[in-house]
């Protein structure tokens, strides 16, 4: 079962945090670092986002600058191992209010399955070094991964507030962190954690550098109980009321599309339908249909044949891998349905698939019954923000 523990955050000394918070550094395009960085020049993007054009050495001035702000008391250290509440409330694209509520600790770094954390969807090649490189220099964990806990009942332990530290809202959601420090608190929750399996929902990339740097470590040093031993994680219980989950949306390149379409005949019926707009995904979900994007604007609905896929577990992504596994194509994704529009419709891509969100129960079925789903399954909203907690390594 998975090891859940407290650490002396690393937080900004200032509570008032507009202008030093920012969004994870993998949902930032070059206009919104200049933005960001332009922003304060204390905002985290400084050391979480070195730039290529900064050039090299890039990671060390990252690691320098942050060290400088320690010194200069721009962020300070807890004086004690904590926790740290982490509450979300906003509005969800169907409309509905939301709050979601976890928390920030140092979870268990292994091989998958043998601490209790799993992967819920397969992990792409990822050839960067960027995050690996960055935690050497800076030798913290910047951003969490979110971890989704199969432990019932740990809501009701994060449910009291702690004590107050510091609260924004960003593009519409309310970002909220308290500190537990109280020890009885601080091992109820860790005993809870360690009840149940956790199942990695976003950050499977950040987890997979946080295993190679606890096996630098242990090379370097020669020690296994090093803080290397765990990375940044937000926990929250699995449970369908808090979860906003989306679709990640398939765009394909390199492909004969008469070859596909005739490939995804095999299992669909194809339809004629309206170009694709917000109300889209809607009908899908109406229709129980994915949605098929061609490059003139136009689309068709993929029905799914009676019996065609009934041997296969009822995910859209699945689907279309099986059935296109013998056509040659290559496939990126892309969350939103005018970002696949345009990307099909300016020749970035040859087609795309909109495919509809996985449910909260078969995230569960999957993770129960040890499967992992296919790249790019599942988008939670919101995101996490970076710099609200920032975890050392050293």
């Amino acid at each position: 079962m998975p090891r859940f523990t407290p650490f002396p955050a690393l937080r900004y000394s200032n509570t008032t945090i507009d202008t030093l918070i920012a969004p994870p550094y993998d949902v930032l395009s070059d206009t919104d670092l200049d933005e960001l960085n332009a922003r304060d020049r204390f905002n985290i993007t400084h050391v979480d986002v070195p730039r290529e054009a900064d050039g090299p050495g890039r990671y060390d001035r990252a690691g320098e600058t942050l060290r400088q702000w320690i010194d200069a008391g721009v962020m300070t250290y807890d004086d004690t191992p904590s926790y740290t509440l982490y509450r979300m409330e906003f509005t969800d694209a169907s409309g509905a209010e939301r709050s979601i509520v976890g928390v920030l600790g140092g979870l268990e770094v292994g091989p998958y399955g043998e601490c209790g954390v799993l992967p819920h969807e397969r992990i792409t090649p990822k050839a960067s070094t960027d995050r690996l490189d960055l935690t050497r220099a800076t030798q913290t964990n910047m951003s969490p991964v979110w971890g989704l806990s199969l432990a019932d009942g740990l809501t009701e332990l994060l449910t009291e507030p702690g004590e107050a530290i510091a609260s924004v809202t960003l593009d519409g959601v309310t970002h909220t962190v308290e500190r537990v420090s109280d020890p009885a608190r601080i091992e109820a929750i860790g005993a809870k954690v360690a009840t149940d399996d956790v199942l990695i929902a976003d950050g499977h990339h950040r987890y997979g550098v946080a295993q190679k740097f606890r096996e630098e470590t242990r090379d370097a040093t020669g020690k296994d109980d090093t803080p290397a031993e765990d990375t940044l994680v937000f926990v929250s219980e699995l449970v369908a009321d808090q979860l906003s989950v989306e679709a990640i949306h398939r765009l394909y390149t390199d492909v004969d599309v008469a070859q596909l379409t005739a490939a995804l005949d095999v299992g669909f019926d194809r339809s004629a339908a309206d170009s694709p707009s917000a109300a889209t995904l809607a009908e899908m979900n109406d229709r129980g249909a994915l949605c098929l994007v061609h490059a003139d604007g136009s689309a068709e609905w993929l029905t799914p044949k009676p019996g065609a896929l009934d041997h296969l577990r009822a995910l859209d992504g699945l689907w279309l891998e099986e059935l296109l596994a013998d056509v040659d194509h290559s496939v990126t994704y892309q969350h939103g349905v005018d970002l696949v529009a345009d990307a099909v419709t300016s020749g970035k891509a040859s087609v795309g698939v909109l495919i509809r969100p996985v449910s909260v129960a078969e995230i569960e079925r999957t993770a129960r019954e040890g499967v992992v789903m296919p790249p790019k399954s599942t988008f939670f909203t919101p995101k996490l923000l970076t710099g609200l907690v920032v975890r050392p390594v050293a």
